[in-house]
Formats: structure tokens, sequence, C-alpha cells
């Protein structure tokens, strides 16, 4: 199968971006022109900018946001797809790479939270789905247009939607390619939180901050153990969890949080 390639699609002005402040890594969905919407070399860009900040020892917790404040990604830019997806060989090569960009982010050794504001769309609302936490603002609107476009999402994404809120719900937005508003979205689980526009950056960084200060090898043996249940207990992904949980018991960090309870103050955790 030949796959798409930036060379081959229309040239977009937008772009991904990464900022480190502090402990947190921010990972930046930036096409405002388009409302955020990921071209296919942005999709294409996703898995180094996810590995980047997880590769900085710096980074404990990694947030994705899109650029401005009108709007966390409207999906995929449409412009592109009488190219792109003209056909199925190259609609299926699409699709890979948006699961690419799907699975940098869910398997991530760090935690990723979604900061979402505005519009969240299509793959907008599969980049949220594939991160460990979602956190909207009010006003914010959710959607998958998928029935309106008529095109297929790949099974993986699909799948992402059913974790979280379930068959039924999932059902309804992919049938109605109706949007919802965050008070929905929160009440049926496709959000984790839903705080005022006004609070939602420092409820963020408040977030952050409390992942930052727990211990980061307990994190990631908890985010893979929880994947690998997810993904129907398969033996690859139990086996990294279960290894990840014996780095836990090896580590510096477990005697940090032993001598830390004991002596009344608050761990201060290396990742080691």
């Amino acid at each position: 199968m030949t796959m798409p390639t930036a060379e081959t699609a229309p040239k977009s002005s937008g772009s991904l971006r990464t900022e480190v402040t502090g402990s947190t890594g921010w990972l930046v969905i930036d096409n405002a022109p388009r409302r955020n919407a990921m071209s296919l070399a942005m999709w294409q860009d996703m898995p180094a900018a996810i590995d980047d900040l997880v590769r900085n020892d710096q980074v404990r917790v990694i947030v994705v946001r899109g650029a401005g404040d009108t709007s966390f990604c409207a999906g995929a830019d449409i412009s592109e797809f009488a190219q792109t997806r003209s056909d199925g060989t190259k609609a299926r090569a699409y699709d890979a790479i948006n699961v690419a960009a799907f699975k940098a982010l869910k398997h991530a050794d760090k935690p990723v939270v979604a900061m979402i504001r505005g519009h969240c769309l299509g793959g907008g609302l599969g980049i949220a789905l594939a991160c460990d936490l979602r956190i909207a603002a009010e006003g914010a609107l959710f959607a998958i247009p998928a029935a309106r476009l008529g095109i297929a999402y790949p099974l993986e994404a699909i799948a992402d939607v059913l974790e979280p809120i379930g068959p039924s719900a999932a059902k309804r937005l992919l049938f109605t390619a109706e949007r919802i508003d965050t008070t929905t979205a929160f009440r049926i689980g496709l959000v984790d939180e839903a705080v005022a526009e006004e609070t939602l950056q420092a409820r963020i960084e408040h977030l952050a901050r409390t992942l930052a200060d727990n211990a980061p090898l307990t994190i990631r043996a908890a985010k893979r153990a929880i994947n690998a249940f997810a993904a129907g207990r398969d033996s690859d992904a139990l086996a990294r969890s279960e290894a990840a949980a014996l780095d836990c018991f090896e580590s510096a960090d477990m005697v940090e949080g032993r001598d830390a309870f004991l002596e009344k103050r608050v761990p201060r955790f290396s990742g080691q």
C-alpha cells in the first residue's frame, strides 16, 4: 500500500508545536484559520512530537490543546480529502496515519490530558479520546460527523469512542452526527470534567501539578495495566504492564515514598 506523504497533500499552514513549562509538556495543535483542523502533515508529525515530550526528562505530564481560545481541534482538514482520501486505498493509508497518531497519545509512558475548548469534532474528538483525561470548558462542542461525510472511522478509533461512553451513546453520536455541548458530554462520560471557561487554564495547571508531583513510575505502570485490560487482556501489553509494576518495587521512588510517609513529609519523586 502506498502511504500518502506530506508532499502529496495540499500545502497547509497548520503545524504541531511543543512547549515545556516546568514539568508540563504542551502539544499545541496550531491551525487557527481552520479551527485547528489537522492536515495530513500534522497527523504524520504527531507521533514524533509526542515521543519528544516523552523522552524529555523534565516533562512529567503532557497537555494537548488547540492554539488560540476558540477551538481544540475541528478534526481532519476536509479540504485535503479530494486528494488524500479519493479512493479506498488512499483512505486506508490515511486511516493508518490517524491510528498511529492516536496510538502515540494512548500509549505514551506519561499521563496525557486534553484541554478542550470550542470545537472538538471528528478527528479532534479522536485525539481527545486517545488522551488519558479530558477537561472541557463550558461552551465546547463535540461531534463525530462521519455520517454527513460518507466516511467510516478506523476500528481503533471506534474502540476509543466505546471505551468511555458505551455502545448506545456511541451509536447516537455516530448515527446522528449531531453536536453535543459540554454538559451532555460530561453526563455521558465523554469528558471527565466540565469547568467554566475562565477557570480552564487554572484547572489544567493544577491537575498537571498534581500528576507531576506523584510517582512517575507508578503512573506509568497504572496506565499500561489499564490499557492492557481495555484492549482485552492482550498478552504482550500485560507483560509490559507487569514489567512496569516490577520497576516500581525496585525503584528509589518506592523508598522515597515510604520514607516520606513515615516522616510525615511531602515525597519528592525522581522517576528513578
